[in-house]
């Protein structure tokens, strides 16, 4: 059996970090929720087919365009009260004011056993993704059953301007 493929960072060979510990902070919010899953964080370059009328070839140029980010959604347990549900409530809200914008970050933890950094803190700061200019653009209350025992799940859908991306 092969060993597992490990890598080198310049402070030794360990395992790649899992992507089951993560933190999410909302700037300005204190106490945010505990989520259980992060996802859509995408970023992508639209493609424009350009050609020129006198071009020699029948064949576009294509030339980068308009940077896109598609929506992050976040799933947490249901709690009853915190002050980032106070922040879904003031971008749903039907009478709200100005939309509150935050930035969002959410840092991946590393805690693999023999590395060098195993206090579940973030790694140095460079597995940090970071969401400008974010607001709930979404949000969908858990499905309820009385048939079942499992934990009430709430999402929100979260709009960003720009993603920065760790190195």
């Amino acid at each position: 059996m092969a060993a597992p493929t490990t890598y080198d960072n310049g402070r030794g060979s360990y395992y790649p970090l899992t992507k089951m510990n993560f933190l999410v902070t909302v700037s300005q919010i204190a106490g945010t929720a505990a989520f259980s899953e992060v996802t859509g964080v995408e970023s992508s370059v639209d493609v424009i087919d350009f050609r020129q009328g006198n071009s020699g070839s029948l064949a576009p140029v294509k030339i980068p365009g308009l940077v896109k980010h598609g929506n992050v959604t976040l799933r947490m347990g249901y709690i009853l009260e915190s002050p980032f549900k106070t922040w879904i409530q003031e971008c749903v809200s039907e009478t709200r004011g100005q939309m509150p914008r935050y930035d969002v970050t959410i840092e991946l933890i590393d805690i693999n056993p023999g590395a060098p950094n195993t206090t579940k803190t973030a790694v140095e700061g460079t597995r940090t993704w970071t969401l400008t200019n974010a607001w709930v653009a979404k949000y969908n209350a858990p499905d309820l059953d009385a048939k079942t025992s499992e934990v009430a799940i709430e999402s929100v859908e979260i709009a960003y301007e720009e993603l920065v991306i760790p190195n």
